[in-house]
């Protein structure tokens, strides 16, 4: 709040408190009296077929007064001039919804193995040239950090339009830029920053959320994506290789598959040291690799099933399952 709070360009600082059981409300009551232009507002009952984030967001909306709407998390920090170059980059990209990836603040070796790893993913998947070209239908946008002109935003209707999406950020994307507007999304530095996940079971809980949706839904696109960006197909290979060796293959055929099983391992270290330096992210990071790809590869198993079977759990709300 403080660091939004003291932007010149920020008219307004509304906060929805919705239904926290900690000390949010406590902290907030002291914010207010060191920021004048901070309001704090209630959530009621969540309505039917609306997932708690769209619907707190949609009540700040109604009480907001500005010609653009900056949506934003409460774990972001904003650096200085953060507004003030969003709403630069809208002018420059002759966009409407500008929305920028935060940096990625890692103190754990579990945060370094697995946020690096899963960014890079969406990096191929979410191409920043793809999505800010108009020609293109590809759509993406990052809640934590979302700029909209609010004519545009209430032309597609807004949160309500997609109440019930639980990745609310890339549906609204894309209404947006399917409008025909012009959006930019892009990953800055010095921009805001941002520490997701405290602990590994919150991390558990976010993206066995969000990664069924975000890789593409369906088993087909699942499936491919476990092949393309776990080592399965290796460490698969490597168990009938021992189970071969094991029931008395010649020497010379284990040790050429497993050299083969080795040189694919090692193109994929390659590989991912490559979308390592490309995303900005330390290369010594491929230390993590396979505890990387191995929480990335269980975490989409287990979005899958809780998406399509079981529903999903998010900040103490169970949402149905809804997609196959």
């Amino acid at each position: 709040m403080e660091s939004i709070g003291g932007q010149s360009e920020v008219g307004e600082v509304i906060v929805v408190n919705d239904q926290s059981t900690d000390r949010t409300g406590e902290i907030l009551a002291e914010l207010q009296e060191r920021i004048g232009k901070l309001r704090v507002l209630q959530t009621d009952e969540l309505p039917l077929n609306w997932a708690g984030k769209n619907y707190a967001v949609s009540i700040g909306v109604m009480a907001a007064s500005g010609d653009w709407l900056l949506f934003t998390d409460a774990d972001t920090y904003h650096f200085p001039g953060s507004v003030r170059r969003a709403l630069g980059d809208a002018v420059d990209h002759d966009a409407v919804l500008v929305s920028y990836s935060p940096e990625q603040e890692m103190k754990t070796w579990w945060e370094r193995a697995v946020i690096p790893f899963i960014y890079c993913r969406l990096a191929a998947k979410f191409s920043y040239a793809r999505v800010n070209d108009p020609a293109r239908p590809d759509a993406a946008a990052n809640g934590q950090f979302i700029l909209v002109l609010r004519e545009v935003y209430e032309t597609v209707g807004g949160h309500a339009a997609v109440a019930s999406e639980i990745l609310e950020d890339v549906a609204l994307a894309r209404r947006v830029k399917q409008a025909g507007y012009g959006i930019y999304f892009a990953a800055p530095i010095g921009v805001v920053r941002t520490r997701m996940y405290r602990s590994f079971g919150a991390m558990w809980e976010g993206w066995t959320k969000n990664l069924y949706p975000l890789t593409g839904e369906g088993a087909n696109s699942v499936t491919i994506e476990l092949l393309e960006a776990t080592p399965i197909l290796e460490m698969a290979l490597l168990a009938l290789l021992l189970v071969y060796w094991c029931a008395g293959a010649p020497g010379i055929i284990f040790t050429a598959g497993l050299s083969a099983i080795v040189g694919m391992l090692s193109v994929r270290g390659i590989s991912y040291a490559g979308a390592l330096y490309r995303n900005l992210y330390p290369v010594a990071y491929i230390k993590y690799y396979f505890a990387g790809a191995a929480f990335y590869g269980a975490a989409l198993a287990e979005s899958w099933r809780r998406n399509t079977r079981s529903g999903v759990v998010w900040k103490g709300r169970e949402y149905p399952a809804r997609t196959r």
